[in-house]
């Protein structure tokens, strides 16, 4: 079962590089809401007949309520996230992802009661510190002039709901069902953002917008939901920590993909940064469970 959540979690990773790499292609040709309307209605329609036999799990326990949170944490984060890429700088903003992790693990221990072997804590740590270092594109000076920066707060805030987001989905797959938890969370968020798109009378380009991208569109959809049900399986089969651990490598994977497809530069602490999340990775992978 170890083995299997292993697995889950580095197609996760996958999904998340590839998905997000087509983020950005599409969102340029459609928009920010449009692109995470086509993501989430995909969710909906493509796992509705999967989902919907496991309904009644909504209301077991707590169940509904951590789905509503998620969804509401995922809307606050997403918007946080934008303010801080257009308020802030890069150099400031970028160093500021990688706190999604030990924030998540925190959660774990702290609200699910997990526990780590020593060398499942040091390779998350490893981790950590390459996704840090392969998302800084200069060298960050901590000091009192970048913490006041607006996009420095923002940032922590979008990591900080980012972090709940991961959290929630995980939980609530353990309490009821991977396959429900993606459905019922992607199918409020497409209805959001159909309300969204139909108040700004741009619903009316969406039949368009399929016609233009087609492929483009349907890829980044099912990559990105294909991560998250990766993602929220994992969860049932191996701690919630990592999970998040081992998913959260798609940030390497994403810089590899821009080297390779997109011919862009980085400088040498970000590839030691994703080769020390790579071999984080690979600790995890081999480390028995407890």
């Amino acid at each position: 079962m170890y083995s299997a959540g292993i697995l889950l979690a580095i197609a996760a990773l996958i999904g998340w590089a590839s998905g997000d790499f087509m983020i950005q292609r599409v969102t340029r040709h459609i928009g920010t809401i449009k692109a995470l309307f086509f993501i989430a209605a995909v969710g909906a329609i493509g796992l509705a007949p999967f989902a919907l036999p496991h309904f009644n799990e909504m209301f077991v326990g707590n169940n509904l309520l951590i789905l509503i949170l998620a969804v509401c944490i995922t809307f606050f984060a997403a918007v946080f996230d934008f303010d801080a890429l257009h308020d802030g700088k890069l150099a400031v903003v970028e160093p500021v992802i990688g706190l999604e992790l030990p924030i998540v693990v925190l959660l774990s221990i702290i609200f699910r009661g997990e526990s780590l072997t020593l060398l499942q804590v040091l390779a998350i740590i490893v981790i950590f510190v390459g996704i840090t270092l392969a998302v800084t594109q200069r060298k960050f000076h901590w000091h009192r002039r970048i913490i006041l920066e607006k996009g420095f707060v923002y940032a922590g805030i979008g990591a900080v709901g980012m972090a709940l987001t991961n959290f929630l989905y995980a939980v609530s797959s353990q309490d009821s069902s991977a396959i429900f938890t993606v459905w019922f969370i992607h199918t409020i968020i497409a209805l959001v953002c159909l309300i969204i798109l139909v108040r700004r009378r741009a619903a009316r380009t969406i039949l368009d917008d399929i016609k233009k991208y087609p492929v483009l569109i349907l890829a980044m959809a099912a990559a990105d939901n294909v991560a998250w049900l990766a993602y929220s399986s994992a969860s049932t089969y191996i701690p919630i920590s990592i999970t998040t651990a081992v998913s959260e490598n798609y940030i390497a994977l994403a810089l590899i993909l821009g080297v390779v497809v997109n011919h862009e530069k980085f400088r040498k602490h970000q590839y030691a940064g994703a080769a020390l999340a790579i071999i984080g990775l690979t600790m995890l992978a081999f480390i028995s469970p407890q």
